[in-house]
Formats: structure tokens, sequence, C-alpha cells
């Protein structure tokens, strides 16, 4: 039950600072460490105070401004070789690199001859710190540093690009958001420099860009030129071979052709005649040959001498002879005309097919002396366009224009950019005041001790009864003395509250036999043994103070004049017990000194002597204060707290540890007693306010002055 009801308690609290974890709880917590993290505050302000104004070089910032150009006038109207930049994003990103490259910084290091600049070549600085500490490392470990063998040539290459790199890791560019414009700055620890490379970079830009536009123009006009002449020589061929095949033919058009087609038309209609006179031809000389008498002759050949001779040669021999000789006549001449229009047609057939192989073969020439004629036409067309570009390229050869100029040049800053003294100062400033407050919150989570009486009930979930300041007064004697000369002393009201706390702990039956243990040695439990006696007795209370840590006895140091018999003479029947009792007039109470002796001090407490003894002791006095042993050390605290009322642990404040405080209390709890209740004792009030609890807490908070003599 007991640890379930502290378990609860604990759980109940744990949920309440949880509840409470604001930020008044952080506040208070860096106000408790304010003094630190003033302090760290200050070391961060004086380090970086020292830094930006003693140690830190200075370096000037300079920045030249460029504009690019889209739109350009032309000199003269002809169409550019080389077209200008366009304003997309991806245009602008490209020129933003082209700025940065490697190739444009070289220029400017060879123009500049940065090479020989101790700040951009390292070779020529002293060798740094670090550097140093490398070759004294090597030389204690036996080795050297080789220097790659590199000729004369590659060493300086190699020196180049470092200056070249250490170049670009000092130059920024920046293009201006929706703008052509870009940025180029230059930082050195050098006014005059940085200005010098800002310029310098924008002017081997543009310059960049002409020669760029320049070999452009003089590669396109080598090869034009190149093509120019081959173009010629195909041409000149080709006007060649026309001249050859013209000469070498007839002379062919398609004029000549459209002649010989219309004689071959006119050869055609009068083949056609022909073969219609040479049919009529044959038809006469076959109706001649096939007539058999002298009538159908006469009538076969139409002829009017025949038809005169015809009646009379029927009667007269000679007109039949004569009419015979007329016919042979006419037949011999109708034959000779078949002849004749014959050869004719002959004669106008073979014309027909010279004219017509004449037509083929001069088309064919024709169209061989049109493909010929189209080759030389297209090769004179080729040859004039490329002579006119190279025409046109040359005479752009010395008007190229940049695609960029300059907005602004580089102004020489008067004032370093870098370090921003008071900048870094105030950074260092409030590095330090974050760094304090990191040291104060890991400082408050990492206590392992307690400060108020919250933590303590908080971690442990038993009730805090007193918070007993620290008491002025050299010795432990003193100590008593100031209580009972400063009654109404923040001392004396602390132990005023604590037995009033303890005496209302059981209403009903208010505890008579209190004990009175720590967890070590030095934790304050025999003082507030004591002032808890001294302050019971000014009741007017009868009360017996026994000293239960025989083992130390350090009550000696209290009390004079106490009996060499004490309290194991007592149990062991030595002596009697008022003669081991000392009345001391300071405590006003009764005293029961320990003694030294072999016998095992558990032993004696364990035995029924000593439960015996308090039995007696109850009827014979109000009050009974046992100062015991610390808890971790011996067991006699938990032997005696079977006999007693209530149980007081005593935790140093600020000191004894919260694993300290656990172990003991544990040690109680497996041995089934009940501890009453947590005085916090030897509270600092300077400490207190240290930690920021001056105005919170009771007896040493601020406002108690107004009620405490001290």
């Amino acid at each position: 039950m007991k640890d379930e009801g502290r378990g609860l308690r604990a759980a109940e609290t744990g949920l309440a600072s949880d509840d409470s974890l604001d930020l008044q709880s952080i506040a208070g917590t860096l106000w408790r460490g304010k003094w630190l993290i003033m302090l760290t505050s200050l070391i961060g302000l004086l380090v970086a105070g020292y830094y930006a104004f003693v140690v830190a070089v200075p370096h000037y910032r300079a920045t030249a401004v460029v504009i690019l150009e889209t739109q350009q006038d032309s000199v003269v109207d002809l169409q550019s070789v080389v077209g200008g930049i366009s304003a997309d994003t991806s245009a602008i990103n490209s020129e933003v690199e082209v700025l940065r490259a490697r190739s444009l910084m070289g220029k400017v290091v060879d123009q500049l001859n940065l090479t020989a600049d101790p700040e951009f070549n390292r070779n020529l600085r002293d060798p740094s710190l670090r550097d140093r500490l490398r070759t004294q490392l090597y030389g204690l470990l036996g080795r050297t540093e080789q220097a790659p063998n590199l000729s004369e040539q590659d060493a300086a290459a190699r020196e180049r690009d470092a200056v070249v790199t250490r170049l670009l890791s000092q130059v920024t560019v920046r293009n201006v958001p929706s703008s052509l414009v870009f940025q180029v700055t230059a930082e050195t620890e050098n006014a005059v420099k940085s200005a010098q490379i800002a310029d310098t970079i924008v002017s081997a830009y543009i310059l960049n860009q002409l020669e760029v536009k320049f070999e452009a123009t003089e590669q396109a006009t080598s090869w034009l030129s190149d093509r120019v002449a081959a173009l010629q020589v195909e041409l000149e061929d080709a006007e060649a071979q026309v001249k050859d095949f013209s000469a070498g033919t007839d002379l062919v058009s398609i004029e000549g052709l459209q002649a010989l087609e219309r004689q071959i038309k006119d050869l055609r209609d009068r083949i056609t005649a022909a073969e219609a006179t040479e049919v009529s031809a044959a038809e006469v000389v076959a109706n001649l040959s096939n007539a058999t008498d002298r009538d159908a002759r006469a009538e076969a050949a139409s002829d009017p001498q025949l038809t005169r001779l015809l009646v009379r040669a029927r009667s007269d021999d000679a007109i039949a002879t004569a009419f015979d000789t007329r016919f042979n006549q006419i037949l011999a001449r109708a034959e000779l005309e078949a002849t004749r229009s014959t050869q004719q047609l002959e004669a106008l057939r073979g014309s027909l097919a010279q004219l017509e192989d004449q037509i083929d073969r001069q088309g064919q020439d024709l169209i061989a002396l049109q493909q010929l004629q189209r080759e030389a036409e297209a090769s004179r067309l080729l040859y004039e366009y490329f002579l006119g570009r190279l025409k046109e390229t040359s005479a752009q050869e010395g008007i190229q224009q940049a695609d960029s100029r300059i907005l602004s040049d580089a102004v020489v800053p008067i004032e370093p950019s870098e370090p921003r003294k008071t900048l870094i100062a105030l950074m260092g400033a409030v590095l330090g005041l974050f760094g304090g407050a990191l040291l104060v919150t890991l400082r408050e989570n990492s206590k392992n001790d307690f400060r108020t009486a919250s933590d303590l009930e908080s971690f442990t979930g038993e009730a805090v009864l007193g918070q007993i300041p620290l008491i002025p007064g050299r010795g432990r004697k003193r100590t008593l003395e100031y209580l009972g000369q400063k009654p109404t002393s923040a001392a004396a009201e602390a132990i005023r509250n604590l037995r009033t706390s303890v005496l209302l702990s059981n209403v009903d039956n208010p505890p008579q036999v209190l004990l009175s243990t720590s967890s070590l040695p030095g934790e304050g439990k025999t003082t507030n043994s004591l002032a808890l006696s001294q302050n019971l007795a000014g009741m007017g209370k009868k009360v017996l103070v026994i000293e239960g840590d025989i083992r130390r006895r350090t009550f000696q140091n209290y009390f004079e004049g106490l009996p060499k018999k004490g309290l194991v003479s007592v149990l062991t029947g030595d002596v009697p017990l008022d003669d081991a009792i000392l009345s001391s007039p300071l405590l006003g109470a009764d005293i029961l000194g320990g003694e030294k002796t072999a016998t095992n001090a558990a032993d004696l407490f364990s035995s029924d002597k000593f439960k015996t003894l308090l039995q007696e002791m109850r009827v014979r006095y109000d009050f009974i204060v046992i100062d015991t042993p610390p808890v971790l050390v011996v067991p006699d605290a938990r032997i005696m707290a079977q006999h007693v009322d209530a149980v007081l642990f005593t935790v140093k404040w600020d000191s004894t540890t919260k694993p300290q405080v656990d172990e003991s209390l544990r040690l109680f709890r497996d041995a089934n007693l009940r501890v009453a209740g947590l005085v916090l004792s030897q509270i600092s009030p300077r400490g207190m306010k240290r930690y920021g609890y001056g105005g919170k807490y009771g007896s040493y908070g601020a406002y108690g002055a107004k009620y405490y003599t001290n």
C-alpha cells in the first residue's frame, strides 16, 4: 500500500509538473541561471569582438553590372551569321555559367597576373598553422612530404588552375530577378583589387562574346570560300558539258522539232493521197487487162479515139490494128502510171521513216541537253547563293557587336564588407546567451539533488514537514546558543514550524517518541534533533534526547559534562538511568549520551532491554527524541524505528543526491517502516536567491525579513 500510495502521488505530481511545464517554468529556470547566462554572453561578446576587431582580415566587395542585349541594330542590312541571345530562362542561366567559366577566369588571372598575388596563390603565402602542424606530425612519425614529380610546365599549369579555383571562390555572379541584368561581385582583401577584378571579368566577358562571333564569322568565311571555289568548278564543268554536247550534235531546238513534226504530217497526207492514186492506177490496169474484146476495151479505156475507132474497126482491119495499137498504148501508159504511183508512194514512205527517225533522235538529244542545262543552272544558282553569302559574311567580319554591354563599372569600396564587426559581436553575445541558457537548462535537467520542498516531495512522494535554513554560529554548541538567544530568527521559526508539522502529523495520537536520521553523515540530523528538542522543551514539555549514534558520539561536541557512562551502561544495568542523564540548561531537556562499547550497536538496539527502556521513558517524559546513525551506513536507525512513533528523515539542501534518498527510503519500506516526513535542512538563503528561489519560499523568502529577527 505504501508503494502504491507513493506511486500514485508521484504520478499526480508528475502530471502536475507536465501541465505546469510552460514558459513561466522555463523562464524561472533561466532566471535562476541568469549570472551564468550573462557570463557566457559576455564571453561570447568578447571572443566575437576579438575576432572581428583583431583577428579577422577585412574583405572588400565590389560589384560591376552588365546587361544582355537581345535586340541589336544592324550596321548593314545583312542576315547575321552568328545570331544574338534570346531572353529565355535557359539562355540567362547559360550566361551566368559563362561568366563563371574557368576559361574566362583564366583570362582574368593572366591579365591581372594573379598567380603572383599571395592572396590567390597559396604557394606564395607563409605556411599555415595546419601545414606546420602536419609537417611536425610527419616529422614525429619519421615521414616526409614528397611533392609530385612534375615538369616545370605541368607545375605552372597546376598552380594556375589553383589560382583560378581560388578566384572562382571569391567571385559571385547573380542575375537580378525578372531582368537581363547580371551583377558580378568580387571580394578580396584589397578594395582596389576587388573593383579591378570585377571590371576585368565583365570586360573579358564582353570581349569573349566578340571573339566568339569573330571566330564564328571567320570560320564561316573560310568554309564559304572553299565551298564557292568548289561550286565554281562544278559550274564550269556543267557549262562545258552543255557546250560540248551542243557542238557534237545537230542544232536541236523545240521549234525545229515542231517543224519536223509538221513535215511528217504533210508526208502522211501525201502518202495517203499516193496510196489512193496507186489503188486507182492498179484498178485501171486491172480493168484494161481484164477486157477481152474491143467493146470492153473501149469501155475500160474510156478513150474517145478508141470509141471512134471501135465502129470502123469492125469492118476495117487497118482500123482494127490501129484500135489495138491505140489500146496497147493506153494499157502501157496505165501500167506506167501505176508503176510511177507505186514508186512515189515508196519514196514518200522512206522520207516519212527518215523524218520519224530524225525526230526520235533529236528528241533524245534535246532531253539530254535540257538535263545538262538544268544541272548547269542549278550549279549556277547554288554558286551565286554561296557567293552572295560569302560577300555578306566577309562584310560582317569588322562589324560584330557583343550581346552585352556594361551598365556600371565597379566602384572601389570605402568600408570593408566583412567582417561585419557589430553584427559578429552581437551574434557572439547572442550565441553566448543561448549557450548559457543551454548550460543552465542542462544543469537544471541533470540536477541530482534537492533545492525545494516541492522537488523533494515530487521525487519521494513523502511530505516535507520542515525546511531548516543554515543556522548562524561557529561550532555546534554555538548553534544551540543562537536558537536560544534568537527565538524570533528565521532558523528558530523554521524549527518551530517543524515542531508544529510533527505534532499535527497525527492529530488524534500525536507522536511521543521521535527518531531523527538521514542518508549520510553531515546532513544536519543531529542539529535538527537537538533544535527540535530545545523547541519542544520551550513549550514546557519534559523532553529526553537519546544519542543513538553510539559509534560516533557527537553529543560531546554540543555539551560539556556528559557522564562517562551512558546509554550502553543503562541498558546493561551498570548504572541507574538518573546517573547517566545530563540536564542541559542550554537545551532545557535531559540528555542520555552514548558511550564506547565493544558490543555491536545493532544487536544492542535489537534487544528487549532497549524496548523496555523506551517504554519506561514514555512514562517519565512528554517527548523522546532519538538521534540515530545514517541509514546507508549502518542498520541502527531501522532497528530503532520499530519502537518509535514517528521517523524524521533529514535531507541536506543541494547536497544529498536522489539515488541516496531513494535508496534510504527503500530500506525503510523494505522493513515495513513508515517515515512520518522529510526535513530539508541547511538551506542557504544566498544559494536560494542565486538559484532564483529567494522571493518564493518561506523563511528564506525575500518577505521573511519583516517577520524574523536574525
